[in-house]
């Protein structure tokens, strides 16, 4: 058979088996059309798009951990935040209490300072009080020889204790010149005697002025010789400065 036959009758073949399925597949109440049988093609299958897919998948899976992370980052920084915040609030309350018993210790101690001050002025002012009265006692108690010597020492002791300047020896020198050391002497001829106010007593001191110049805690007899004594160095301290001063009536 030559060649050119040979095709035809195989392109025949294959026509005439692609009618008859048609035909097989046409339904018995169908109009039966005749069609033109399409020809076959090839799928292709690739397997690159399947990994483009999978590598997508994974960078969202990816994306979602590092907001994720991200997430839990900025929450931990904010916790972090709070925590110094009231760290340092906490730090502010101490620093102020420790301020304030500072304040407080510096106070009490301050307080208690004054108060052992007061306690020992307190003390002093005691000790002073008890020196001044043991000595007061020791005057009150100190006794006198009963005559001139005794009778001038116990003026001087009287005239220290008001602030009345003398001496023994001024003293003495004036009541011998006076009145030889009599307690009892009188002068009734001068012009005080005249005037009706006689000069008495060891220094010769005539009653108004014995009056005026009388020292508490001596007698108001003008002739006791203590009450004399002070009286008249008293009335000498206030026109001459003292008793020393005088040498002649006065």
């Amino acid at each position: 058979m030559p060649k050119n036959t040979h095709k035809i009758a195989i392109a025949g073949a294959a026509t005439l088996g692609a009618a008859a399925i048609a035909f097989s597949v046409v339904p018995a109440d169908a109009h039966t059309t005749t069609t033109d049988a399409a020809p076959l093609s090839h799928v292709a299958y690739r397997s690159e798009p399947v990994r483009d897919v999978k590598a997508g998948v994974t960078d969202q899976l990816a994306g979602a951990s590092l907001k994720v992370q991200a997430i839990e980052a900025k929450k931990k920084a904010a916790a972090d935040a709070a925590a110094a915040k009231k760290a340092a609030a906490a730090a502010a309350v101490a620093k102020k209490e420790a301020a304030a018993a500072a304040a407080a210790k510096k106070k009490a101690a301050a307080e208690r300072a004054a108060e052992r001050a007061e306690e020992r002025a307190a003390n002093r002012s005691v000790k002073r009080v008890a020196v001044q009265q043991v000595a007061v006692k020791q005057v009150a108690a100190k006794s006198y020889s009963n005559n001139l010597d005794g009778w001038i020492r116990e003026s001087l002791d009287i005239m220290k204790k008001h602030g009345i300047p003398g001496s023994y020896s001024g003293i003495h020198r004036n009541v011998m010149r006076e009145s030889s050391g009599n307690p009892m002497a009188i002068n009734d001829w001068d012009i005080n005697a005249i005037n009706g106010i006689p000069s008495k007593g060891l220094l010769q001191v005539i009653p108004p002025t014995f009056a005026a110049y009388h020292v508490p805690g001596t007698s108001w007899n003008i002739y006791d010789p203590v009450a004399n004594i002070t009286a008249a160095c008293n009335y000498a301290a206030d026109k001459y400065g003292s008793m020393d001063n005088v040498d002649s009536a006065y």
